[in-house]
């Protein structure tokens, strides 16, 4: 796999995977414009990885704290955290309907989903959600005032992430925002609930590969260039994100969705056409 290619698509990952845009649809449309070849199951786990180390990198400390206080012990200095002491086992819960949702329908989000049409058309649905939730919304509620049933609504609204196009933080925050918490909470809840569902994921992906003989050796610079770049940049979006989320609506995100979808779904009629 050529390095720049390698660069690209990891840089790709790394901004579309944590902004509301969906990195699926992205990753999906980048090699079909570019002419490359599928990256294959390798360079996936990589980006996995690299997303999983960005979201533990970025919220270590809320980490700590969320699993010490969850086990009943001290720990952190985060003021709303501390409000939320069963915070730890409130995303257990919520973590559970998208873990058996990918458990029954990971074979069709790999193959009979990855549709032109239904990414296109997840991308201009969900942004069409996320616009009401910012006409609607209050945005009251910050961590420390997440309810059992705020979590379990954003969690079960995290099992359409597994369809391509969805967007697994569009969904997720478009849901905390109707469950009137504030857009930089809704936005942290999202990113903390990804974290079990991506390592879940990063697992089963690496067992695969094991299964199939292990990393290939030419596939072994790509894969940790791809967890360095997705890894870095990953954090680092985050962070501008949440930083931006403070005094800015989603809106941009609802325009890039809805434009973005139409040209997904044009394409693959002018493909077919052509063909």
């Amino acid at each position: 796999m050529p390095i720049y290619q390698v660069v690209v698509l990891a840089l790709i990952q790394a901004f579309t995977e944590f902004l509301p845009v969906s990195s699926s649809a992205h990753l999906e449309l980048a090699p079909m414009l570019l002419h490359w070849k599928d990256p294959g199951l390798t360079f996936d786990v990589a980006l996995h990885v690299g997303t999983l180390v960005a979201v533990i990198v970025y919220f270590f400390r809320d980490w700590v704290q969320i699993v010490a206080q969850g086990l009943g012990m001290g720990a952190g200095q985060d003021p709303q955290l501390k409000q939320n002491p069963n915070l730890l086992w409130l995303l257990v819960v919520a973590t559970i309907p998208a873990g058996i949702f990918g458990f029954m329908f990971q074979k069709q989000a790999d193959s009979t989903w990855k549709n032109p049409y239904l990414i296109g058309a997840m991308l201009i649905l969900v942004g069409i959600l996320m616009w009401v939730a910012e006409r609607s919304a209050y945005g009251r509620k910050n961590m420390g005032q997440i309810s059992w049933t705020d979590g379990i609504v954003i969690g079960i609204a995290q099992m359409l992430a597994l369809v391509p196009g969805t967007s697994r933080s569009g969904i997720t925050i478009t849901a905390g925002l109707f469950r009137e918490l504030d857009r930089e909470t809704s936005a942290r809840f999202s990113f903390l609930l990804s974290t079990p569902i991506i390592a879940g994921a990063a697992a089963k992906k690496l067992w695969d590969i094991h299964k199939e003989g292990g990393l290939p050796p030419d596939m072994r610079m790509p894969f940790a260039l791809g967890i360095a770049i997705s890894g870095i940049f990953g954090a680092l979006v985050i962070a501008v994100f949440l930083r931006y989320l403070r005094r800015n609506s989603l809106m941009p995100f609802v325009y890039y969705r809805i434009v973005f979808g139409i040209i997904v779904i044009a394409l693959a009629y002018f493909r077919v056409i052509a063909e």
